[in-house]
């Protein structure tokens, strides 16, 4: 997996063959950055593979391991090898990157849907043009229910299309607190339009 831009940071290395998964994290949470490098060679591309299993698209499974990986060196000292098995922590890491990655891209495409580019409504029907702005309105209502912090996470990455890393350094802030940010944002987002469909089911 030598196209993974991550892997060029520190050097591959053989030192660690004989250390077991466990032995490796427990050497990473210590912030050894050789172990890391063997852990990486030994699960890059074991995650990738495992990613687009799940349905991901080269490119994404390709960002997403990077992901993936990185966020086992920063949470390598919160693992407990008598709760789960290396490689099965791993994964779940990589799983709950793709399913983030989805939650996202479904709360883009639903933004879209309500919002067409201009050159496409500028003839659009009356009533076409009064559900549009209903959908608009109830879109700025969901967003009002955000922080100032939330909304500016929220419009760098759904509406500006940036990936957490860019958002990350764009707002001088570390990369998990973007993502909880988001999380965050998801939820309140989530639970609003649950909200306004049960009203309008009613």
């Amino acid at each position: 997996m030598k196209s993974l831009k991550f892997a060029a940071l520190w050097p591959a290395t053989d030192s660690f063959a004989d250390l077991s998964d466990e032995d490796l994290l427990a050497r990473i949470g210590a912030g050894d950055r050789v172990a890391f490098a063997a852990l990486f060679g030994r699960y890059a591309p074991k995650v990738k593979s495992y990613l687009m299993r799940l349905g991901a698209g080269w490119a994404a499974a390709e960002d997403l391991a990077q992901e993936a990986i990185i966020s086992v060196w920063r949470r390598a000292a919160s693992y407990d090898a008598t709760r789960a098995k290396a490689s099965t922590w791993i994964f779940v890491i990589a799983r709950n990157a793709w399913i983030d990655r989805l939650r996202r891209e479904r709360v883009e495409l639903a933004y879209r849907s309500v919002n067409p580019p201009l050159e496409e409504s500028q003839e659009e029907a009356p009533d076409a043009a009064a559900a549009r702005m209903d959908d608009e309105s109830r879109i700025a209502d969901a967003l009002a229910l955000l922080s100032e912090e939330q909304r500016q996470v929220v419009r760098l990455s759904f509406f500006e299309n940036r990936p957490h890393s860019e958002i990350s350094t764009r707002l001088s802030l570390p990369l998990g607190t973007v993502k909880s940010r988001l999380r965050l944002a998801l939820i309140k987002l989530r639970a609003h339009w649950e909200r306004y469909s049960d009203r309008t089911c009613a």
